[in-house]
């Protein structure tokens, strides 16, 4: 099977399991949207949504964060990880946002200028928000896509580099969100659901297994 057969069946499949996927984090507005995708960080979107169940009702523009300051915010998402490197982070987006609207950060090389913003989280808020075809590499995807054998790197930052040449913008809109569900509830890191699954003849982990 070619390469781009390959992409074709994974296309098919996860969007046959997944026909649904969407983004699972809360959020009123794009300010949100960016402050989650902050937060979310070794953190599932559920702990998130959990923390900003309340928090976001009254917490919707960076002003709102700013009045708060660093240290308030810490007490606020302490039950996440990384939660103090977070806090400073979220409260400094949110100072330079209160001065420069978010609407002037419209691109990647733009978005990463905002601290604790990488590749992924702008590739994340700009498929959501602009509709962008990008697909987010991160450790999870980079798992998917050397297991059935679509890439062969080591490391997500080769893989980001590597989907951007092979994948077309056809592939990206319906892989992104789709991918996520089928790491997160199907391709799992320790027990993949293998038995079932219908890319297991191209799957290097299945055949390991076997």
């Amino acid at each position: 099977m070619t390469k781009r057969q390959k992409i074709e069946l994974l296309k098919q499949e996860v969007f046959k399991m997944f026909p649904d996927a969407r983004a699972e984090l809360d959020f009123e507005n794009d300010f949100q949207l960016l402050i989650a995708v902050l937060m979310s960080a070794q953190t599932t979107d559920k702990q998130v949504n959990r923390v900003n169940e309340n928090f976001f009702k009254y917490l919707k523009t960076p002003e709102d964060w700013v009045k708060l300051w660093a240290e308030k915010i810490e007490e606020m998402i302490n039950s996440i990880w990384f939660f103090r490197m977070k806090a400073k982070n979220i409260f400094k987006t949110s100072k330079i946002l209160s001065e420069r609207k978010l609407d002037n950060f419209s691109t990647i090389s733009e978005l990463t200028e905002l601290p604790w913003v990488w590749i992924k989280t702008a590739k994340v808020f700009l498929s959501v928000t602009r509709w962008w075809e990008f697909l987010a590499v991160d450790t999870h995807v980079h798992r998917v896509l050397n297991r059935v054998w679509i890439v062969d790197t080591k490391l997500p930052e080769e893989t980001d580099k590597v989907a951007e040449k092979i994948f077309t913008k056809e592939d990206l809109w319906p892989l992104h969100h789709g991918l996520i569900f089928f790491w997160r509830y199907h391709c799992i890191a320790r027990k993949p659901k293998c038995e079932n699954c219908p890319l297991q003849k191209d799957c290097k982990f299945f055949k390991k297994k076997k």
